[in-house]
């Protein structure tokens, strides 16, 4: 007689929710930059319904908003643009193959170098400069080498996890977690921290082991808790490149644990985002007030992305509010 074993339907989410206490707040020019965004957006474009149904759904706009409070409504436009581009880019990249993610690379890295000469038939060129003229004016240079850095980060990295997904290959912990840091998209939303409140900090304070390590702390807490609200949904479509698949593979354990698992990590990196903020030295009042308003923008984005992550529709369908309150997530088959 055989014994089988039931395969899993379900699992618990850790409550991160809890375990943040930071204040959320939404930024008063949310609806009217929101509207405008994906008017922008959908502009010269022939989306299908299902793609228009699916921006309205991610609800990119009320991220921003909650990630940039303090922002003006210029600043808050840009930010809510670049927030729909980016999450256009990681739809692109999941569909794409090496060659098509070094394509990509080269418009967009070819539009932020050259925003006023550079052109390409291709959409993105459009989009991309038109979004980065609009921030150039008030953006620090250490701001704008940060942002168009990060961004050529962000596509190195897209392009080994693309090599990656042709060849089957699941890394291991630590290789995910360092390329993961690049994937996320987090760190050009960092250069925005300082586009968006005006700032202008100095090289070596952004480059400050501490600065660097807070900067650090947010990106895995947002990247990590992430890869667990968007599992389910991977997991259906058999993709591999989630930090709940690299645990389950490497440490040989089943969906729950591993979930418990990546949740203590999150746990421990919203710890040592707040240990770390109490190591700030000081450069001087002037620059102490700029660190502390990024420091804080880093903050709005732990707790604003761990909100709008049960608010979209992007990871739980319509029922994001009934799993925040229950933490139950049905697993949905594959291939759906």
């Amino acid at each position: 007689m055989s014994i089988t074993t039931a395969l899993p339907t379900k699992f618990i989410l850790p409550d991160l929710v809890s375990h943040c206490d930071f204040k959320l707040r939404m930024n008063r020019h949310h609806k009217q930059a929101t509207a405008e965004s994906k008017r922008w957006l959908f502009r010269g474009d022939n989306l299908t319904q299902k793609s228009r149904k699916a921006i309205h759904g991610l609800k990119a706009g009320q991220l921003t908003s909650m990630c940039y409070p303090d922002a003006g409504f210029p600043q808050l436009r840009v930010c809510c643009d670049f927030m729909n581009y980016l999450f256009h880019l990681d739809n692109l990249s999941d569909d794409m193959d090496k060659a098509g993610t070094k394509n990509i690379a080269n418009v967009v890295l070819n539009s932020l170098h050259h925003p006023y000469d550079y052109y390409s038939p291709a959409r993105l060129n459009r989009t991309t400069k038109d979004f980065y003229k609009r921030m150039l004016p008030t953006a620090s240079r250490g701001t704008s080498r940060r942002f168009i850095e990060t961004m050529d980060f962000f596509f190195q990295a897209v392009h080994v996890q693309a090599i990656d997904r042709a060849k089957g290959v699941v890394p291991d912990l630590e290789s995910y977690i360092s390329l993961r840091r690049d994937t996320s998209g987090c760190k050009p939303c960092w250069a925005l921290i300082e586009y968006a409140n005006n700032l202008d900090i100095p090289d070596e304070v952004m480059e400050h082991p501490i600065i660097q390590s807070l900067g650090e702390a947010a990106n895995d807490l947002v990247t990590w808790s992430n890869d667990i609200f968007s599992y389910n949904v991977e997991q259906s479509k058999g993709d591999t490149h989630n930090m709940i698949s690299v645990v389950m593979h490497q440490e040989c354990l089943d969906i729950q644990c591993a979930v418990d698992f990546v949740g203590e990590l999150c746990k421990q990196s919203i710890d040592r985002f707040n240990e770390n903020r109490g190591l700030i030295p000081s450069w001087g009042s002037k620059i102490d007030k700029d660190v502390a308003i990024y420091v804080g923008g880093l903050a709005n984005w732990i707790v604003g992305s761990l909100h709008w992550s049960f608010d979209t529709t992007r990871y739980f369908q319509n029922s994001g509010r009934e799993v925040k309150r229950t933490r139950i997530v049905n697993l949905f088959p594959r291939g759906k």
